[in-house]
């Protein structure tokens, strides 16, 4: 602990090897040692002591859409990232559509860390975009560093980024696994949504017949097909669907390089529970009955989805009309995610290890973060969220921090209380007080 600049403790520290006693030591950003909570600290060393409320990990939220350049009255940098180090998030991975422009080429990647720079209170990767007619952009885009490429196999809702059919989802895959990327994907299959009733107005009934499970199940199935046949490596995103995870597990267990990811919406909130014409409930794929979300922790539980991100997907409050058919899809959940999962989490017999699992270390993992994120221990970044899981709150609009405060979660009682979070060993926010920004804009490095 010679070299420590600065010691943290707590009596319950979130590690690896479990939660325990702990004294975590930081040089120069970087956790340098973890050790035993009672010992010896250097005089002058800075050093702060949190007592019983958990230190864990920062959070890595790899789905957030961030909306800047271009439709910035939606959310911000500035905004997105104050309310994700709110909610203890200290790193996010912004998606490449509901920017104007999408990040599909390495100039539009450069204009959307040009509008980033100086904004992010937290750090800040970014995914790059499949489209029909940017397969030549792929490669550059990796080179450039994007963390992956995102896809769609439906209609997106925004005309700038068209989905891929699927001759354009075997040319991009193609492309993409020939020089070892990512590809993500929003499944679900479109000829299954065409087929579906599409009756329009404000029963969210009406809303949910119109995005049947069938079709992100036909939509998975076929993407595990054409990344068995081509050995790319995929993910799928915001999965909604129980019946989905039969397919999912046999892929896995036949080799398939495939991981999944699922939503604190789909995880606490149902189907049942939607009122009528509230809107701020609507994404895609939507929010399912009470027996699907069993079905998802399981699924949790067992390892066949490996982690949980917002898609934060905000809007500006007028989008939000009574009619599911024409509202904004997104929900806005980046500040309340932690607490959300934490509180469906614990009513379920699971620890904080397993929501730090599927939260940082998995999440960490899966945009190649992992040397850096994700984890408590010697080398990794000195990213921290200070947590009282036994403390409730109800949450209040008024107090989120993104900038059209509509949430889903308005009025309800969550556990688990955010304290303060740290960027690289300096306390970023604390009780609703920030500094300037101070965080990084990260590239791929593999």
């Amino acid at each position: 602990m010679s070299d420590a600049e600065l010691v943290l403790r707590s009596r319950r520290v979130v590690t690896p090897e479990g939660t325990r006693p702990a004294a975590v030591a930081v040089a120069g950003g970087t956790i340098s040692a973890v050790l035993p909570y009672d010992a010896d600290v250097p005089a002058g060393t800075r050093r702060e002591d949190f007592g019983d409320d958990v230190l864990m990990p920062g959070l890595v939220d790899t789905h957030v859409h961030v909306n800047d350049p271009g439709r910035s009255e939606w959310e911000g940098f500035w905004s997105a990232t104050r309310a994700a180090a709110a909610g203890g998030i200290t790193t996010v991975v912004d998606m490449p559509l509901n920017s104007l422009p999408p990040t599909t080429t390495v100039g539009h990647l450069r204009t959307k860390k040009e509008a980033a720079a100086g904004k992010a209170h937290i750090d800040v990767g970014f995914w790059g975009g499949a489209l029909p007619d940017n397969v030549k952009d792929l490669r550059p885009l990796h080179e450039a560093g994007v963390f992956g490429f995102k896809a769609f196999l439906s209609p997106s809702g925004v005309d700038e980024f068209p989905p891929l059919d699927p001759e354009q989802l075997a040319r991009s895959l193609a492309e993409i696994a020939g020089f070892g990327g990512l590809l993500i994907v929003h499944a679900e299959d479109p000829s299954r949504l065409a087929a579906a009733p599409q009756r329009g107005g404000p029963r969210y009934a009406d809303f949910l017949a119109s995005r049947p499970k069938d079709a992100e199940d036909t939509a998975i199935a076929h993407l595990i097909a054409q990344a068995k046949r081509l050995d790319a490596r995929v993910h799928v995103l915001h999965l909604s669907s129980g019946d989905a995870l039969p397919l999912i597990a046999e892929a896995r267990a036949e080799g398939v390089r495939i991981t999944v990811e699922t939503c604190p919406h789909y995880l606490t909130l149902t189907a049942e529970e939607v009122p009528d014409g509230a809107s701020e409930f609507k994404c895609c794929p939507p929010i399912r009955e009470a027996a699907n979300q069993d079905a998802l922790w399981r699924a949790l539980a067992d390892g066949t989805i490996d982690c949980v991100v917002t898609d934060h997907s905000p809007s500006t409050a007028d989008l939000k009309t009574g009619d599911f058919a024409t509202a904004w899809g997104g929900i806005s959940g980046l500040q309340l995610s932690l607490s959300a999962v934490w509180t469906e989490a614990r009513g379920r017999g699971h620890g904080l290890e397993d929501v730090v699992g599927w939260m940082s270390t998995r999440t960490a993992r899966l945009a190649g973060l992992d040397a850096r994120k994700g984890a408590i221990e010697a080398g990794r970044d000195a990213d921290f969220a200070v947590f009282t899981p036994e403390e409730t709150f109800t949450v209040d609009p008024a107090a989120l921090q993104h900038r059209n405060r509509v949430t889903a979660y308005a009025g309800r009682t969550l556990h688990g209380v955010v304290k303060s979070t740290w960027l690289r060993g300096e306390r970023i926010v604390a009780d609703g007080a920030f500094t300037e920004p101070k965080g990084r804009l990260l590239a791929r490095t593999d």
